[in-house]
């Protein structure tokens, strides 16, 4: 299927390579430039994508919509498409849990729109075999369809609308999980006074730990903001089939402590990242 117009709310990182993907495969691709920031507007005019100006023009030329955005915007976006009129395929690909995909799901079944739930596991997809996206949905294949080109991969999942969003939290839970475990050890380290000795350890244990861990917590710094909302969604996901919660709600408060980094197109000295784990008060003074 080429040809579409496919609209892209809003092309932030992830968003950005979804977009490029889409024009790859042969469609035209759209973004809505109200309320957006300078650094949304350079990403869409590198990859020359037309501006619709709002959503509500954008739900009126395109026949499908993409959302990537923060998880705790994933509602508030879809009800702006929702009170646009829109009536063609709507793709969720948010780190969001599956009651919440089900949920929007079923806003968006009731005024006749088709929903695809959808869950990214890896970074912008800028390399073939990096990046997957999930699909769930009876229209999963249509949104498929629309980055058959690559360099993102889909795969389907099948009919089941919270599939798709079943096992990017899963797998977050673990992967970004473990990375906020990491930062509190690294801090809890430093602030006791024995991280040398913590690193000497690592170094004789597992020569090549140290330097990943390192760099784990240096790397996580500047998407911790947006990581925040996720461990929340990650929390509901575990206990909706039983799981004792708190973890992942001490990971998001991990991951608030570090938000001031958000933006820093350099990786911050790790003392500095630890030093804001153990002072959160000096973010809120600040």
């Amino acid at each position: 299927m080429s040809g579409l117009k496919i609209g892209v709310l809003h092309p932030g990182a992830m968003g950005e390579s979804l977009a490029a993907t889409a024009k790859n495969t042969g469609h035209e691709v759209y973004w809505a430039s109200a309320g957006r920031s300078h650094e949304t507007r350079q990403r869409a005019m590198k990859h020359d994508l037309q501006d619709a100006m709002t959503v509500e023009n954008l739900s009126g030329i395109c026949s499908v919509i993409v959302s990537v955005c923060p998880p705790h915007a994933a509602e508030a976006v879809a009800s702006q498409v929702l009170a646009s009129g829109f009536k063609g395929l709507y793709l969720d690909a948010n780190a969001i849990s599956p009651d919440r995909a089900k949920r929007i799901g079923g806003w968006m079944a009731q005024v006749g729109i088709s929903f695809v739930d959808g869950g990214i596991i890896g970074g912008p997809a800028w390399e073939p075999k990096t990046t997957r996206l999930y699909l769930a949905g009876e229209d999963a294949d249509r949104a498929a369809s629309c980055f058959s080109a690559g360099p993102l991969e889909t795969r389907i999942l099948g009919d089941s609308i919270g599939r798709a969003s079943a096992l990017k939290m899963c797998y977050a839970a673990y992967s970004k999980g473990t990375t906020a475990l990491l930062c509190a050890v690294l801090a809890a380290a430093e602030g006791l006074g024995i991280r040398d000795e913590l690193e000497e350890h690592w170094s004789w244990d597992r020569s090549e730990h140290l330097a990943q861990a390192k760099e784990r917590v240096r790397r996580a710094s500047a998407k911790a903001w947006r990581f925040v909302a996720e461990m929340h969604e990650i929390e509901m996901t575990l206990g909706s089939v039983g799981l004792p919660g708190g973890f992942h709600f001490a990971a998001g408060e991990i991951y608030d402590r570090m938000a001031r980094f958000k933006g820093e197109t350099d990786m911050p000295p790790l003392e500095e990242v630890l030093h804001s784990l153990t002072h959160p008060a000096e973010r809120s003074a600040a």
